[in-house]
């Protein structure tokens, strides 16, 4: 796991902007604290942080490697690909020799073996950039499930890229302006493919490679959900879908450094990292660690989408499985810090944030990173089996929009839009953002002949899931994650699971009346009966009350100030109200997430200095 970033310019010398090149690279610093490298050539520059995971020593980047005739092959590399090891053998096979024991320089030869095709080839997480100096063109490469951010801005004469929109934004061609568009996505909880929020700014989309030459930027898809009709029976379904857990978890337990899993008591999680005992049984404990918060399994409040807390559920699973479990316990205090929420807007870049659950996500994770290198997730498991609430209820079914914006405890959309000034509202029209967003995606999605009723729907709302609303969740665990330089892989998002399961009937999936029921048939064996039963819970947020308090302070102490960066677009008179609300402390409830979004707006325009062009 690293962080790239690249600049490629025909017309400029770029061996002269080593300083700019510098500035990119540093950006990613958190991501990749344990070496950095550049490389530059007339016309291509490319830098690197890296988080050393496997060949410690060997795989160090960028990598360059020889491509006869007088030219090379140069790669800056994020992410892993779990099928290295069967990748490598084959390529020895076919002549090829080998300095390291990293994936980096699978990744290179592959690429020298079968040109761009050899994507179609990986298994795993990734972004890179590869360089060819044969045909001077530049190919941007982001994995199916767009695990791992990667992002582009073009110029006149080339591109600027980068993992993450900061290390673009270092460089002095782009600007950082938000038009109308942007502040759409920032507010419409859609998520846009390529969508970058900043103008000019794009992100490459999953399954994509991008091309750069002389001539333009090009763009092609290499992988995509397709439909299938899926023969198998039942009992071979339940199966292979176990079979395929197995194989994934094992490839991903592989790693240089400590490892271990998150842990919330919920299905997915707790298949993870049962799976990941059982795979390292005789090898040592697996090591688990989760998040709670002071008080809160005592004085818990059920809402629209919690029905338990979690820590009974989690020591159920560790004394099932026996692992060496760590629960990391945060307060209201811990979350308010000034300097950690700063943390984390920078390391989203984005005001998208979900308030504490990204505060505690951060905090969980630099916990993990002082004993742990890398982490598995149960991460996507809801979008692949169909976990989600709103999947099961029929009026958002059959809602003729996302489905997440209809059920009701989903998510507190007064975050997205309730305060601002009401010419504003009118002019972003955000209702018919969304609805155009949705017709979109729709108009995607891949269909069975002769498909029809609650199946092709059903189908299209796990297209709408796998394609837009698992790209927040990525992202953010992404961006929390690689903050503090810790790696998260996400075994649930392996292509081959996620296109077996999708083409898999919505009647198998809920054959036992229950959500992720081919999930919860596939790990049985390996969980408790608490976790087996349990129904689908969300990651916690905190319900103590005296953090809805001092947001409710800050915001207040905010409004007295004459110098407010989001003054042009919100309505205080809308804020006051909101504040003369009763304290709630549930998150999805009252005023708290409206305030909370207001909150890191304002500090996102001040922090970026970002332009509004509306």
């Amino acid at each position: 796991m690293c962080g790239i970033t690249g600049w490629v310019d025909y017309q400029r010398d770029l061996r002269q902007e080593r300083e700019i090149l510098r500035a990119m690279t540093d950006t990613m610093a958190c991501r990749g604290p344990d070496a950095e490298g550049t490389w530059v050539a007339p016309h291509v520059a490319f830098g690197h942080r890296r988080l050393a995971i496997i060949d410690i020593e060997g795989g160090r980047q960028p990598m360059t490697a020889e491509a006869g005739a007088g030219g090379s092959v140069v790669l800056t590399y994020s992410g892993e690909v779990y099928n290295f090891r069967e990748l490598r053998e084959e390529l020895v096979q076919r002549g090829h020799r080998f300095r390291t024991q990293s994936d980096t320089e699978v990744v290179v030869e592959a690429y020298l073996e079968w040109g761009e095709d050899f994507v179609t080839r990986l298994n795993g997480m990734y972004a890179f950039g590869i360089w060819d100096s044969r045909t001077e063109e530049l190919l941007l490469v982001r994995d199916r499930m767009g695990i791992k951010p990667l992002y582009y801005y073009p110029t006149p004469d080339g591109v600027l890229f980068g993992s993450e929109p900061k290390a673009i934004l270092a460089n002095p061609l782009a600007e950082r302006v938000i038009d109308a568009d942007g502040l759409r996505e920032i507010l419409s909880f859609v998520k846009t493919p390529e969508c970058a929020v900043f103008r000019g700014m794009y992100e490459v989309r999953p399954g994509h490679v991008v091309r750069v030459r002389r001539e333009g930027v090009s763009k092609r898809r290499y992988w995509g959900l397709e439909a299938r009709e899926h023969t198998d029976d039942l009992p071979t379904t339940i199966r292979t879908v176990r079979e395929l857990l197995d194989d994934i978890v094992t490839r991903q337990l592989i790693s240089d450094v400590p490892l271990c899993t998150l842990l919330s008591g919920g299905l997915d999680s707790s298949s993870v990292t049962a799976l990941a005992a059982k795979a390292l049984r005789g090898q040592g404990r697996v090591r688990s660690f989760s998040v709670d918060f002071a008080g809160y399994e005592e004085n818990f409040q059920p809402d629209d989408m919690r029905d338990t807390p979690d820590a009974p559920f989690v020591h159920d699973l560790v004394r099932h499985v026996g692992s060496d479990h760590t629960d990391i316990v945060l307060d209201s205090a811990d979350l308010m810090d000034p300097g950690v929420r700063a943390a984390v807007l920078r390391a989203r870049d984005l005001p998208l944030g979900i308030g504490d659950m990204d505060t505690s996500l951060y905090l969980l994770f630099k916990a993990i990173r002082g004993h742990s290198t890398v982490a598995l997730s149960g991460e996507s498991a809801d979008e692949v089996f169909g976990g989600y609430r709103w999947f099961h209820d029929p009026d958002a079914v059959r809602a003729d929009t996302f489905p997440w914006l209809v059920f009701s405890g989903a998510l507190n959309l007064r975050t997205r839009g309730e305060f601002l000034e009401e010419n504003l509202l009118r002019k972003l029209d955000l209702p018919a953002y969304r609805a155009d967003s949705y017709q979109r995606a729709i108009a995607e999605v891949p269909r069975l002949p002769g498909e029809t009723g609650l199946e092709r729907r059903m189908r299209e709302i796990s297209y709408l899931h796998l394609t837009r609303f698992v790209q927040v969740l990525l992202d953010r665990k992404d961006r929390m994650s690689m903050a503090v330089g810790l790696e998260v892989r996400v075994p649930f998002c392996d292509h081959r699971l996620v296109e077996y399961v999708f083409n898999a009937p919505w009647a198998m999936k809920t054959f036992d009346g229950h959500e992720k029921s081919l999930l919860r048939a596939a790990a049985a064996d390996v969980l408790p009966r608490s976790v087996i039963e349990r129904r689908k819970v969300p990651y916690p947020s905190t319900q103590d009350p005296a953090y809805e308090r001092a947001l409710r302070a800050e915001v207040t102490a905010m409004l007295e100030r004459t110098d407010l960066a989001v003054a042009p677009l919100v309505d205080t008179a809308k804020v006051r109200q909101a504040l003369d609300e009763p304290v709630n402390g549930v998150s999805l409830q009252g005023a708290r997430a409206s305030l909370e979004g207001l909150l890191q707006l304002e500090r996102w325009l001040e922090d970026y200095g970002a332009r509004l062009a509306l």
